[in-house]
């Protein structure tokens, strides 16, 4: 018997390590394991790297000449035409676009084409991409055949300035933190991200120190970013308030699940996000979580007092009456623990690529 095969195409401008490409790697492992698919990857951008496992069965198409910058908008024509005609060698049945500053790139190279473009922005809902991609995306976006944004709260922003009858919420698929391996528990308060000002550590350092709890350290796992040295700017505020070894600044770790199975509460002080990763890896290991309630995400992952503990945006007091709470009693540490476990199964990979893969191709 014939089996009717559907081809399914994932577009991207890369593979390089970051939060988009690490889903868009995620969800070809969980199509490529469908019965009656294949699934065809095109990498279009200036350096079309990758950096996640792949599997074996997915089909990768890259350009074969190398973008060249001397020659830009030539260069940015040759690319558009190569996304096209391979789009059309292809002929899916559906393509979906990751990429806030890729997606109108995409639509615009696909123009007059009979396949259904689904388009999703993975940066915050409020980010400003500039007046020429801002006004590119309002042209664009309407004649996708969908639009995927990661929380409630970007659909209600999208909605305002993007034109469109089919808007889907599908939050990130969040990994589990196995706590198979046995690793001793230490008194440790663990926030993750890059070091850059809207995560603000510096306040948080303060907060910290200001508990007074000898008993307790902070560890902040993350690297500079945006071309900031500001690693060395923290380091100094440590030596100046004589915090060295109560206040560890790591770096960026490979090993950061380590750092989630021994410490005992997690703290995100960070006032935008896009959908915050960290918080559900967090609460996957069982850690309670103490998040800024900020554009956007961290709502639609904690329920206030249940699994973890919203605070209004920049009220450090209340973060650190919080913080005291739960590194003063191990019974509430472990219920709110236990509950963000459970809770966090809902953004489980199988449930967020089912999602994805059902949205995509369903019949409109």
């Amino acid at each position: 018997m014939k089996v009717d095969r559907k081809n399914i195409c994932l577009v991207i401008h890369s593979l390089q390590a970051g939060g988009m490409e690490r889903v868009m790697s995620e969800l070809a492992d969980y199509f490529c394991r469908k019965n009656g698919v294949i699934v065809h990857m095109v990498l279009y951008g200036r350096k079309p790297v990758i950096f996640y496992h792949i599997p074996d069965n997915l089909i990768i198409h890259k350009p074969i000449l190398d973008f060249n910058d001397r020659f830009r908008r030539l260069s940015t024509l040759k690319r558009m035409l190569f996304l096209r005609k391979t789009i059309k060698s292809i002929n899916p049945v559906t393509v979906l676009s990751f990429g806030e500053n890729w997606n109108s790139f995409v639509i615009l190279s696909l123009l007059g084409l009979r396949y259904p473009v689904f388009v999703s922005d993975r940066c915050r809902p409020d980010k400003n991409l500039g007046p020429f991609y801002q006004n590119l995306r309002k042209l664009l976006y309407p004649k996708a055949a969908g639009i995927i944004v990661q929380t409630s709260m970007a659909k209600e922003i999208y909605q305002k300035s993007i034109k469109h009858s089919s808007f889907k919420v599908i939050g990130n698929p969040v990994r589990e933190i196995s706590t198979d391996q046995v690793v001793k528990k230490e008194n440790i308060v663990l926030t993750v991200g890059r070091i850059i000002p809207t995560k603000n550590h510096s306040r948080l350092i303060d907060c910290f120190l200001n508990l007074n709890n000898s008993e307790w350290n902070l560890v902040i796992v993350g690297g500079n970013a945006l071309n900031m040295n500001l690693i060395k700017n923290l380091e100094d505020q440590i030596n100046e308030k004589g915090a060295n070894g109560k206040i560890i600044l790591t770096g960026s770790r490979a090993d950061v699940d380590l750092f989630y199975r021994k410490s005992r509460i997690f703290v995100l002080t960070s006032e935008s996000e896009g959908f915050p990763n960290v918080i559900g890896e967090a609460m996957s290991a069982g850690l309670p979580v103490v998040a800024f309630d900020c554009i956007a995400g961290p709502s639609e992952i904690i329920t206030d007092g249940k699994d973890g503990f919203l605070i209004p945006l920049h009220n450090y007091k209340i973060l650190e009456d919080r913080l005291y709470s739960l590194m003063n009693d191990p019974e509430m540490r472990d219920r709110i623990g236990n509950e963000a476990r459970k809770s966090i199964k809902r953004f489980s990979p199988q449930n967020i690529c089912e999602d994805f893969f059902s949205y995509i191709t369903s019949p409109n």
